[in-house]
């Protein structure tokens, strides 16, 4: 079963250029990952703050490999969490039908 990951980051007043900036930047090296079936960005269109990340992984350990990644850990841990106002992850498995 899949892994997937809602991220649901809200940049400091002033900081949502930077963000949008540092998720462009990691978007296309998470999609490398081994692991990675997804990984999308978007934008709220009511508040340019907001972002959500949609995130799909063969399962939790890819995620776990994921943060762990020399670009996570610059980009975001190093760089990104400080020009954030708040940030909230929620995982999710497939509904058995």
């Amino acid at each position: 079963m899949t892994y997937v990951v809602q991220a649901v980051w809200t940049a400091r007043d002033g900081e949502e250029s930077a963000v949008a900036d540092i998720i462009r930047l990691i978007t296309p090296l998470s999609r490398q990952e081994p692991g990675n079936l997804a990984y999308q960005a978007h934008v709220s269109t009511d508040d340019p703050r907001r972002f959500m990340i949609y995130e799909e992984y063969v399962d939790a350990a890819a995620f776990q490999t994921h943060r762990a990644s020399d670009h996570f850990q610059e980009h975001v841990v190093g760089d990104c969490l400080a020009r954030l106002e708040s940030r909230e992850i929620t995982t999710y498995t497939p509904l058995a039908s």
